[in-house]
């Protein structure tokens, strides 16, 4: 009994130590265990990088004068249209001297009839005509005879006035008779279709062979090959527009013509609420006709950038303003506004907002007009906007300028 119990806390004292040293491996295990994913952290996290300065190039805001212009459409036509017709009733056509797109003159010929019958009644008018003169000069005579005679009694007084109005009645057909060459002789002229301005045939409706009846449409032109603009603008917009405003007319090709306001139209239609303004456009066809060779018409309607019918843009210049401009690459367009960014002293950007304008180009390049935001000294970012946050870091470097282009010997 006595062993018993003796061998009692012996076997306590060797379960206390054994648990006692699972406790300890387990500490360790459970020490390791922390340490490992802390060195593993402090591996995987490196040291914070340094962003790199943006190469980008700079300039200054300019002001200067901008054109101010107001933008319209509007279709292209006829100064004025002249209709050629036939005053040659019955007769056939023989000869045709014009086509579409010929450059005339003034007085030249387009078409001829057949003159045949014409000339054959003018022959018979003028046969008339001397006819007529014969019997005036014996009737003049006899008259002549009864005057000397009415004194003398040897003729009565009812005889001398026979005599006096059958001079009277010769002379008056005479008259009859002169007027019948004239309209044969107008109606000669008639057998020749001529210009009767200087301009652009557009449309020819005669046919070789055909007879046409009098007033017959023979062929169309557009007068001194004179052409307008009719742009089409809002009421308000025409207010500012004045006869004499000088206007840039874009063909759909993209020729460009100048031209000025003649006349603005005096009334909106009711529809549209649209105004007209007529401007002349003159084209260098017609200004240079006059050295054309006569009888050999050139065709002018390729060379014709506009052409009736067409519809075309342009814009009326109307005046000029002072403005401060910044080129177009300058300008950042983020979720639908406008920025730049401005350069400050330690070489850190600003990024700040524009209220933008009129867009122009010229011989610098594409500009655009800042209405606010931005003074005129101010030094901004021309060259890598894009790629720019507010607060980087920047460095300058001069502009690249275009190689030279070589010189030939």
């Amino acid at each position: 009994m006595k062993k018993l119990i003796a061998r009692k806390p012996l076997s306590l004292s060797l379960a206390g130590m054994i648990a006692l040293g699972a406790g300890g491996l387990w500490l360790s295990a459970s020490s390791s265990a922390a340490e490992e994913p802390s060195k593993t952290a402090s591996a995987s996290t490196p040291a914070a990088k340094v962003k790199p300065a943006l190469t980008v190039t700079t300039t200054k805001a300019t002001s200067g004068n901008l054109v101010i212009k107001l933008s319209a459409n509007g279709s292209v036509a006829a100064w004025q249209e002249a209709l050629i017709g036939s005053e040659a009733a019955g007769l056939r056509i023989q000869e045709l001297h014009a086509n579409i797109g010929d450059v005339v003159q003034r007085g030249q010929l387009l078409a001829s009839f057949a003159s045949e019958t014409v000339k054959a009644d003018l022959a018979l008018a003028q046969a008339s005509l001397a006819e007529a003169q014969a019997n005036l000069a014996d009737a003049a005579a006899n008259a002549e005879r009864a005057r000397t005679l009415q004194t003398s009694g040897a003729l009565s007084a009812q005889q001398v006035g026979q005599y006096l109005t059958a001079e009277q009645t010769a002379k008056a057909r005479v008259e009859s008779a002169k007027a019948g060459v004239d309209a044969q002789q107008l109606r000669m002229r008639h057998t020749r279709v001529v210009a009767p301005d200087s301009g652009i045939i557009t449309a020819r409706a005669a046919t070789l062979g055909s007879v046409v009846g009098n007033g017959a449409e023979l062929f169309r032109m557009i007068r001194q090959g004179r052409l307008e603009w009719r742009a089409e603008v809002t009421a308000s917009e025409m207010a500012k527009i004045v006869a004499g405003t000088e206007a840039i007319v874009t063909a759909p090709g993209g020729a460009q013509w100048r031209g000025k306001v003649r006349v603005v139209s005096p009334t909106v239609d009711a529809q549209t609420r649209m105004g007209l303004v007529y401007v002349d456009l003159v084209p260098e066809t017609a200004a240079t006709a006059s050295a054309t060779t006569p009888g050999k018409p050139q065709s002018a309607t390729a060379s014709l950038a506009f052409k009736p019918g067409m519809y075309a843009k342009g814009e009326f210049v109307m005046g000029s303003s002072q403005a401060l401009t910044i080129p177009q690459q300058a300008v950042v367009v983020r979720d639908g506004f406008s920025y730049a960014f401005r350069l400050n002293a330690d070489n850190r950007v600003t990024q700040i907002k524009l209220q933008t304008g009129r867009r122009i180009s010229n011989a610098q390049g594409d500009l655009v007009e800042v209405v606010s935001g931005l003074n005129a000294d101010s030094t901004i970012v021309s060259s890598g906007a894009g790629f720019l946050n507010d607060g980087d870091t920047v460095k300058v470097v001069a502009a690249v300028k275009p190689a030279n282009a070589a010189v030939k010997n």
